[in-house]
Protein backbone atom coordinates (compact mmCIF):
# COMPACT_ATOMS: atom_id res chain seq x y z
CA UNK A 1 0.00 0.00 0.00
CA UNK A 2 1.37 2.97 -1.14
CA UNK A 3 1.70 6.29 1.51
CA UNK A 4 -0.77 9.01 0.69
CA UNK A 5 -1.96 11.90 2.67
CA UNK A 6 -2.68 15.60 2.54
CA UNK A 7 -0.98 18.68 4.30
CA UNK A 8 -3.25 18.38 6.92
CA UNK A 9 -4.54 21.51 9.48
CA UNK A 10 -3.35 21.87 13.64
CA UNK A 11 -6.50 23.87 14.72
CA UNK A 12 -6.59 23.56 18.28
CA UNK A 13 -3.30 22.02 18.71
CA UNK A 14 -0.10 20.11 17.13
CA UNK A 15 -1.28 17.06 18.54
CA UNK A 16 -4.51 17.26 16.10
CA UNK A 17 -2.55 16.84 12.83
CA UNK A 18 -2.16 13.02 12.94
CA UNK A 19 -6.18 12.79 14.27
CA UNK A 20 -7.10 14.81 10.81
CA UNK A 21 -4.98 12.62 9.04
CA UNK A 22 -7.22 9.94 10.22
CA UNK A 23 -10.35 11.38 9.40
CA UNK A 24 -9.72 11.49 5.70
CA UNK A 25 -8.33 7.91 5.14
CA UNK A 26 -4.59 9.05 4.90
CA UNK A 27 -1.40 6.97 6.38
CA UNK A 28 0.94 9.99 5.52
CA UNK A 29 0.58 13.89 6.47
CA UNK A 30 2.23 17.20 6.22
CA UNK A 31 1.54 20.12 9.04
CA UNK A 32 2.93 23.17 9.78
CA UNK A 33 4.59 22.89 13.26
CA UNK A 34 3.64 26.90 13.99
CA UNK A 35 1.54 29.68 12.38
CA UNK A 36 3.48 29.85 9.28
CA UNK A 37 2.54 33.32 8.79
CA UNK A 38 4.78 34.33 11.66
CA UNK A 39 9.03 34.39 12.41
CA UNK A 40 8.15 32.32 15.94
CA UNK A 41 5.63 30.89 17.96
CA UNK A 42 5.31 29.64 21.91
CA UNK A 43 7.22 26.59 22.53
CA UNK A 44 5.16 23.09 22.31
CA UNK A 45 3.96 22.22 26.63
CA UNK A 46 5.06 18.96 27.67
CA UNK A 47 1.66 17.90 27.38
CA UNK A 48 1.23 18.73 23.44
CA UNK A 49 4.54 16.67 22.69
CA UNK A 50 3.12 13.82 24.69
CA UNK A 51 -0.41 14.07 23.57
CA UNK A 52 1.11 14.38 19.43
CA UNK A 53 2.96 11.39 20.21
CA UNK A 54 0.22 9.54 21.37
CA UNK A 55 -1.93 10.61 18.77
CA UNK A 56 0.11 9.30 16.20
CA UNK A 57 0.25 6.08 17.82
CA UNK A 58 -3.00 5.54 17.63
CA UNK A 59 -3.32 6.17 14.11
CA UNK A 60 -0.57 4.00 13.10
CA UNK A 61 1.73 6.62 11.17
CA UNK A 62 5.35 5.58 11.00
CA UNK A 63 7.58 8.72 11.32
CA UNK A 64 8.59 8.21 8.25
CA UNK A 65 5.90 9.31 6.28
CA UNK A 66 5.72 12.51 7.91
CA UNK A 67 7.00 15.34 6.97
CA UNK A 68 6.36 18.99 8.83
CA UNK A 69 6.78 22.12 6.60
CA UNK A 70 8.53 25.25 7.32
CA UNK A 71 7.13 29.08 7.38
CA UNK A 72 6.66 30.97 4.55
CA UNK A 73 8.37 33.87 5.48
CA UNK A 74 11.75 32.05 5.67
CA UNK A 75 14.48 32.67 3.19
CA UNK A 76 17.42 31.39 3.90
CA UNK A 77 19.05 32.28 0.65
CA UNK A 78 17.94 36.74 1.32
CA UNK A 79 20.61 39.05 0.16
CA UNK A 80 19.63 40.69 3.15
CA UNK A 81 22.25 40.18 6.34
CA UNK A 82 19.06 40.83 8.91
CA UNK A 83 16.53 38.52 7.14
CA UNK A 84 18.88 35.64 6.45
CA UNK A 85 20.05 35.70 10.17
CA UNK A 86 16.01 35.89 11.45
CA UNK A 87 15.20 33.08 8.56
CA UNK A 88 18.26 30.71 10.03
CA UNK A 89 16.71 31.85 13.22
CA UNK A 90 13.29 30.58 12.76
CA UNK A 91 13.90 27.36 10.68
CA UNK A 92 16.43 26.00 13.76
CA UNK A 93 13.48 26.75 15.84
CA UNK A 94 11.30 24.73 13.63
CA UNK A 95 14.08 21.95 13.26
CA UNK A 96 14.19 21.73 17.24
CA UNK A 97 10.58 21.68 17.13
CA UNK A 98 10.24 18.21 14.17
CA UNK A 99 12.95 16.68 17.12
CA UNK A 100 10.82 17.71 19.85
CA UNK A 101 8.05 15.21 18.17
CA UNK A 102 10.05 12.65 17.51
CA UNK A 103 9.88 13.27 14.05
CA UNK A 104 12.60 13.25 11.32
CA UNK A 105 12.07 15.31 8.17
CA UNK A 106 11.06 19.30 7.71
CA UNK A 107 10.00 20.20 4.44
CA UNK A 108 11.02 24.01 3.19
CA UNK A 109 11.82 26.14 -0.23
CA UNK A 110 15.32 26.43 -0.39
CA UNK A 111 15.50 30.30 -0.88
CA UNK A 112 14.97 33.75 -3.56
CA UNK A 113 18.00 35.81 -4.54
CA UNK A 114 15.25 38.78 -4.84
CA UNK A 115 17.36 39.73 -7.95
CA UNK A 116 19.62 41.33 -6.02
CA UNK A 117 22.64 38.16 -6.00
CA UNK A 118 23.04 35.51 -8.19
CA UNK A 119 21.96 32.03 -8.33
CA UNK A 120 25.51 30.81 -7.11
CA UNK A 121 25.88 33.24 -4.48
CA UNK A 122 22.17 32.70 -2.81
CA UNK A 123 23.00 28.22 -3.55
CA UNK A 124 26.10 29.21 -1.36
CA UNK A 125 24.01 30.81 1.42
CA UNK A 126 21.11 28.13 1.51
CA UNK A 127 23.76 25.70 2.16
CA UNK A 128 25.67 28.06 5.10
CA UNK A 129 22.28 28.20 6.72
CA UNK A 130 21.55 24.64 6.41
CA UNK A 131 25.08 23.61 7.90
CA UNK A 132 24.50 26.15 10.38
CA UNK A 133 20.93 24.55 11.36
CA UNK A 134 22.51 20.89 11.43
CA UNK A 135 25.11 21.88 13.43
CA UNK A 136 22.84 23.11 16.15
CA UNK A 137 20.77 19.72 15.79
CA UNK A 138 21.17 16.26 16.29
CA UNK A 139 18.42 13.89 14.21
CA UNK A 140 15.86 16.23 11.63
CA UNK A 141 16.45 15.88 7.77
CA UNK A 142 15.97 19.02 6.01
CA UNK A 143 14.47 18.46 2.80
CA UNK A 144 14.77 20.73 -0.24
CA UNK A 145 11.93 21.24 -2.49
CA UNK A 146 11.75 22.33 -5.84
CA UNK A 147 9.94 25.27 -7.25
CA UNK A 148 7.80 26.31 -9.84
CA UNK A 149 10.52 28.78 -10.96
CA UNK A 150 8.43 32.25 -9.80
CA UNK A 151 9.91 34.98 -9.27
CA UNK A 152 13.62 34.68 -8.10
CA UNK A 153 13.28 31.43 -6.03
CA UNK A 154 15.91 28.73 -6.33
CA UNK A 155 15.60 25.11 -6.74
CA UNK A 156 13.75 25.28 -10.10
CA UNK A 157 16.62 23.27 -11.90
CA UNK A 158 17.49 19.66 -10.03
CA UNK A 159 21.07 21.12 -10.56
CA UNK A 160 20.26 23.93 -8.25
CA UNK A 161 19.42 21.04 -5.18
CA UNK A 162 22.57 18.94 -5.94
CA UNK A 163 24.54 22.07 -5.93
CA UNK A 164 23.12 23.02 -2.63
CA UNK A 165 23.98 19.14 -1.11
CA UNK A 166 27.46 19.61 -2.76
CA UNK A 167 28.13 22.15 -0.08
CA UNK A 168 26.58 20.33 2.64
CA UNK A 169 28.81 19.04 5.37
CA UNK A 170 26.09 16.19 6.70
CA UNK A 171 24.28 14.75 3.35
CA UNK A 172 22.87 12.25 5.42
CA UNK A 173 20.63 14.77 6.61
CA UNK A 174 19.47 16.64 3.58
CA UNK A 175 17.10 14.91 1.07
CA UNK A 176 14.52 16.57 -1.28
CA UNK A 177 10.87 16.60 -1.70
CA UNK A 178 9.90 17.07 -5.28
CA UNK A 179 6.42 18.81 -5.88
CA UNK A 180 4.59 17.77 -8.99
CA UNK A 181 2.90 21.12 -9.99
CA UNK A 182 6.37 22.77 -9.24
CA UNK A 183 8.84 20.94 -11.57
CA UNK A 184 5.61 20.34 -14.68
CA UNK A 185 5.40 24.67 -14.37
CA UNK A 186 9.63 24.41 -14.58
CA UNK A 187 9.43 22.46 -17.54
CA UNK A 188 10.01 19.01 -16.56
CA UNK A 189 7.50 17.40 -18.47
CA UNK A 190 5.47 14.51 -16.66
CA UNK A 191 2.64 13.75 -18.41
CA UNK A 192 3.59 10.39 -20.55
CA UNK A 193 5.35 7.54 -19.33
CA UNK A 194 8.23 8.27 -21.79
CA UNK A 195 8.85 11.90 -20.44
CA UNK A 196 8.00 10.59 -16.77
CA UNK A 197 10.44 8.23 -17.16
CA UNK A 198 13.49 10.41 -18.51
CA UNK A 199 12.41 12.91 -16.16
CA UNK A 200 13.30 10.51 -13.32
CA UNK A 201 16.22 9.28 -15.06
CA UNK A 202 17.18 13.32 -14.82
CA UNK A 203 16.75 13.55 -11.33
CA UNK A 204 18.56 10.16 -10.48
CA UNK A 205 21.43 11.04 -12.45
CA UNK A 206 21.85 14.71 -10.94
CA UNK A 207 20.85 14.22 -7.38
CA UNK A 208 19.94 10.27 -6.84
CA UNK A 209 16.68 8.83 -6.19
CA UNK A 210 18.02 7.82 -2.88
CA UNK A 211 17.50 11.59 -1.96
CA UNK A 212 13.72 11.63 -2.65
CA UNK A 213 11.96 11.50 0.41
CA UNK A 214 8.64 13.14 -0.04
CA UNK A 215 6.51 13.97 -3.15
CA UNK A 216 3.86 16.44 -3.13
CA UNK A 217 1.37 15.07 -5.21
CA UNK A 218 -0.47 18.55 -7.02
CA UNK A 219 -2.32 19.40 -10.52
CA UNK A 220 -1.41 22.75 -11.78
CA UNK A 221 -3.24 25.35 -13.03
CA UNK A 222 -0.55 26.50 -15.49
CA UNK A 223 1.04 24.76 -18.50
CA UNK A 224 4.44 23.13 -18.72
CA UNK A 225 7.05 25.73 -18.29
CA UNK A 226 4.90 28.52 -16.97
CA UNK A 227 7.12 29.14 -13.88
CA UNK A 228 3.89 29.81 -12.15
CA UNK A 229 2.82 28.22 -8.77
CA UNK A 230 -0.81 27.53 -8.90
CA UNK A 231 -1.76 23.79 -7.64
CA UNK A 232 -5.08 22.55 -8.92
CA UNK A 233 -6.95 19.61 -7.81
CA UNK A 234 -5.63 16.47 -8.86
CA UNK A 235 -7.79 15.74 -12.65
CA UNK A 236 -8.79 19.20 -13.26
CA UNK A 237 -5.12 21.18 -14.42
CA UNK A 238 -2.98 20.70 -16.76
CA UNK A 239 -1.47 17.53 -15.37
CA UNK A 240 -4.56 15.14 -15.45
CA UNK A 241 -5.64 12.02 -13.89
CA UNK A 242 -2.88 9.57 -15.98
CA UNK A 243 0.35 11.83 -14.68
CA UNK A 244 -0.33 10.65 -10.86
CA UNK A 245 -1.24 7.04 -11.73
CA UNK A 246 2.58 7.15 -13.47
CA UNK A 247 3.62 8.10 -9.79
CA UNK A 248 1.64 5.25 -7.54
CA UNK A 249 2.58 2.64 -10.08
CA UNK A 250 6.10 3.39 -10.02
CA UNK A 251 7.52 0.69 -7.84
CA UNK A 252 11.06 2.91 -6.84
CA UNK A 253 8.73 5.20 -4.96
CA UNK A 254 6.60 2.66 -3.05
CA UNK A 255 8.32 4.04 -0.43
CA UNK A 256 7.98 7.59 -0.56
CA UNK A 257 4.91 9.51 1.23
CA UNK A 258 2.64 11.44 -1.22
CA UNK A 259 1.09 14.36 -0.21
CA UNK A 260 -1.57 16.35 -1.27
CA UNK A 261 -1.81 20.32 -1.16
CA UNK A 262 -4.92 20.60 -3.75
CA UNK A 263 -6.77 23.53 -2.81
CA UNK A 264 -10.05 21.73 -1.91
CA UNK A 265 -9.60 20.11 1.81
CA UNK A 266 -13.17 18.92 0.73
CA UNK A 267 -11.86 16.80 -2.17
CA UNK A 268 -8.72 15.29 -0.01
CA UNK A 269 -10.65 12.20 0.58
CA UNK A 270 -11.74 11.47 -2.63
CA UNK A 271 -8.55 12.18 -4.12
CA UNK A 272 -6.39 9.64 -1.68
CA UNK A 273 -9.50 7.19 -2.96
CA UNK A 274 -9.19 7.90 -6.53
CA UNK A 275 -4.60 7.39 -5.91
CA UNK A 276 -5.36 4.22 -3.83
CA UNK A 277 -7.44 2.66 -6.90
CA UNK A 278 -4.32 2.85 -8.99
CA UNK A 279 -2.61 0.61 -7.13
CA UNK A 280 -5.01 -2.32 -8.66
CA UNK A 281 -4.04 -1.04 -12.02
Amino acid sequence: MRYIGAHVRTDGGVFNAPLNAKRIGANAFSFFTKNQRRWFSNQYSEHEILKFKENLSSVNINIEHVVAHDSYLINIGSPSVEIREKSIKSLLDESKRVELLGLKYLNFHPGSHLNQISEKDCIKLIAEGINFILDETELVILLLETTAGQGSNIGYKFEHLRDIIDLVKYKDRVGVCIDTCHIFCAGYEIRDKDSYKKTFEEFNKIIGLSKLKCIHINDSKNDLGSRKDRHDNLGKGYLGWDTFRFFILDSKLSYVPFILETIEESLWEEEIKVLRSFEKD
